[in-house]
Parts: C-alpha cells; structure tokens; sequence
C-alpha cells in the first residue's frame, strides 16, 4: 500500500508540475528506482517538460499580453498532451489512464483554438467573438447552447 501511494504521489506531482524526475542515464543509476519510477518513463518525462520549457520561452515577450498569453499556453498545453501520451504508455490505473485520455482531447481542442486565434491577434486588436470560440466553447458547448 505505501509503494501504491507514493508512486501515486510521484506522478500527481509529475502532472501538476510540482516534481522534476531525476535524470535516468541506464539501469545502473538507482535514483529513478528509488521511488519505483520506469527509467524510460522518467527520462521520456524529462525530456518533455524541458522541450515544453524552451518552447515556451522561444517566442518572448512582445508586450501584448494576449498574444504573450497564447504564445506561451499553446506549447505548454503541448507538454500537456505529451505527458498524458506518456500516461498511457507507462501507467497501469485505469482511471488515470481515462484522465490521461481525457487530458489529451480537452486540450488538442483548446490548443487549435488557441493556433486560430494567435494569427488574427498579431495582425492587430480583434475581439470579435465570431472569430473565437466562446471561453465554454472549447469545452464542447457552444454559445447557442449555453442558455444566453
């Protein structure tokens, strides 16, 4: 039971950001064993978040928070997705895996939400809803339905 949780623990920290796997070089290195973490899993982890890192910071700052925003947010729901993708190759608990499933489709939509509106945002101020999903709309409900 106490393996359970802490592996549990090790991989909500790993989703929530709060945790950096220790780099695996080969089996020889024990530091990823030490909490019963897959070296590939741990190194595929790894290699992950620091690509989502870079691709974040590569755009810079512009100074137009909107454009800021999602210019950082599309690679970080990327990381997201690849995490999720690595859930499922290593992790064994259904309903993580369903979280992970779960996780995958939330934010490919909001990632090309976020890819179509980026462009019409660099080209200068446009807040016109139609060329935007509603804020509920990348949930799958769209502004008809939402009783306003």
């Amino acid at each position: 039971m106490m393996r359970f949780l802490v592996r549990f623990l090790a991989i909500a920290s790993i989703l929530l950001g709060c945790l950096t796997l220790p780099a695996v070089a080969d089996e020889s290195d024990r530091a990823g064993h030490h909490f019963g973490v897959d070296p590939a899993f741990a190194n595929a982890m790894n290699v992950g978040m620091g690509k989502m890192m870079t691709d974040m910071h590569q755009p810079g700052i512009t100074g137009n928070v909107d454009v800021d925003f999602l210019a950082m947010m599309i690679p970080h729901h990327q990381g997201a997705v690849e995490m999720a993708r690595l859930v499922l190759l290593y992790g064994k608990d259904p309903l993580v895996r369903q979280l992970a499933e779960e996780i995958i489709a939330s934010q490919q939509v909001e990632i090309a939400a976020m890819q179509a509106r980026l462009p019409m945002l660099k080209q200068g101020e446009n807040l016109e809803p139609d060329n935007f999903p509603a804020i509920h709309g990348t949930r799958g409900i769209g502004m008809s339905d939402s009783g306003s």
